[in-house]
Order: structure tokens, then C-alpha cells, then sequence
């Protein structure tokens, strides 16, 4: 039996008269990875910001474990605890190392002691690959290594839900697959993760719910397989033909994971 943990309702999100976000209903259920897919400016990533409120919406309810979460501070406080996010542009403070970065929240925000936070961070960044590189600062790192602090650095406030916003989308093509990698082992392990992201080969093998979204609706959801082997709708049919997406998937696919 599933179990909602995020409920969306008929939410809205307009930057003056433009509606970017048109209504929008959606549930995420625990232990699943849903996967949002879309052509560039439909809505997916501030759908994903409104989630855990880093972008207001101008109407609808979010609910969190069934209760609506709104602009009180206490529970805007409690619900980013509990949904961690990932960006795109790793956001890590320059002047501290990996191991700093990913202990920073706990000791600021869980006021762990510095011996548990250092603990955990370095379970964490273990986790991810990069146990031989805690010390190091961000400008020494990879982008892939970079990404891959970032959700060590997410997960540290051990939350029930990680939102993944495009975290491939400004890495070179070689150091993607670690990324993904790592999110496919979380995926594994039961975490609950909604994803916004290109990659159409890790949508295909790792979501549990792909939803194709366009001009701020949700155009179909479905299982992968229905989503990229019998789409129901035609705007959904167009997009991945303009991917070169068939049957067995585009070939640069083949080695995305």
C-alpha cells in the first residue's frame, strides 16, 4: 500500500502575469522516485522549488504527511528539515572543505556535537565516493566530485524526502555517471525522490512515476515503461521523437548509469 507523503493541490505559480505552474495536482508517495520530465522552461523546477517553499506559490496547498504546511514559520522550518534539496549549481561555501560543507548543518541547524556531525559527514562522504577527498576545498574538486558533496551535504539532515533539481545538467559528460550512480543507490535503498533532470536513460531505469510536464501542467504520468514505450498523449510522443528516443532508448543513453 502506498503512502502519500507530499500532497499537491491545484497549485499555482505566476511571476506577474505570467502563470508558470497552472494547477497543479500531484501526489508523492513514500519510497518511490518520481521522475519529472519536460522541455526547458515548463515549470519543472519551480514546481520542484515550491515543494519544499524556496518559491512561494500564489495558490494552491502543499500538505506534508497530510498536514498543510503554508507560510507559518515553525512548520516551513520543520519542513525543510525533512526534504532536503539538490541544485544544479552545488552551492557549497567555498572556504570550507568537503567534510566542513557536509557538517555544517547538522551542528548549526540539529546542533549535533562536533565529534557527531564530523561522524556523520564522514559516513556520508563515504557514501558518495569521496572518503580520499574530505579535506579538499571546492575549487580543488570536480564537478561531479562538487555534486556529489552537495547531496552528502543533503542527506546529513537525514531527510525523508531529497529533491534533485537538473544536478547533471552542468557537469561534463564523464563525471554524470557518478552522480547518477549515487542517486540510483539511494533510489535502492528506499529513499523517497523527486527529480527533475534530462536524463532520459536513468528516468527510464530508476523512477518508480515519470511525469512528462509542459507549459505548467502535468501533460501524463505514468510507469516508465508506459511513458517511454506507449505514451498516451501526443505531446508526449512529439517530445521524445525530438530526443531520438525509440524503443531501446537513444544510443548516448546506453551508458548514462
Amino acid at each position: 500500500m502506498t503512502t502519500p507523503i507530499i500532497e499537491v493541490r491545484q497549485l499555482r505559480k505566476c511571476y506577474g502575469q505570467r502563470e508558470v505552474l497552472a494547477g497543479i495536482d500531484l501526489t508523492i508517495n513514500r519510497g518511490e522516485v518520481t521522475v519529472l520530465i519536460g522541455p526547458s522552461g515548463s515549470g519543472k523546477s519551480t514546481l520542484l522549488r515550491c515543494l519544499n517553499k524556496l518559491e512561494k506559490p500564489s495558490s494552491g496547498q502543499i500538505l506534508f504527511d497530510g498536514v498543510e504546511v503554508g507560510d507559518d514559520p515553525r512548520r516551513l522550518r520543520q519542513l525543510r528539515r525533512r526534504v532536503g534539496m539538490v541544485f544544479q549549481s552545488f552551492n557549497l561555501f567555498p572556504h570550507m572543505t568537503a567534510l566542513q560543507n557536509v557538517m555544517e548543518a547538522p551542528r548549526t541547524v540539529l546542533r549535533l556535537s562536533r565529534e557527531e556531525a564530523e561522524a556523520r559527514a564522514m559516513k556520508l562522504l563515504g557514501k558518495v565516493g569521496l572518503s580520499a577527498r574530505v579535506h579538499q576545498y571546492p575549487a580543488t574538486l570536480s564537478g561531479g566530485e562538487q555534486q556529489r558533496v552537495s547531496i552528502a551535504r543533503a542527506l546529513a539532515m537525514q531527510p525523508e524526502v531529497v529533491l534533485f533539481d537538473e544536478v547533471t545538467s552542468a557537469l561534463d559528460p564523464e563525471r554524470v555517471g557518478d552522480v547518477l550512480s549515487v542517486m540510483r543507490e539511494l533510489a535502492d535503498e528506499g529513499m523517497t525522490m523527486v527529480v527533475v533532470t534530462h536524463e532520459m536513460g536513468f528516468a527510464e531505469r530508476v523512477a518508480t512515476r515519470v511525469i512528462f510536464a509542459d507549459q505548467g501542467s502535468i501533460i501524463e504520468a505514468n510507469s516508465p515503461d508506459q511513458i517511454f514505450h506507449n505514451p498516451q498523449r501526443e505531446r508526449t510522443r512529439r517530445f521524445l521523437r525530438q530526443l531520438h528516443w525509440d524503443a531501446a532508448g537513444p544510443a548516448e543513453q546506453a551508458t548514462a548509469i
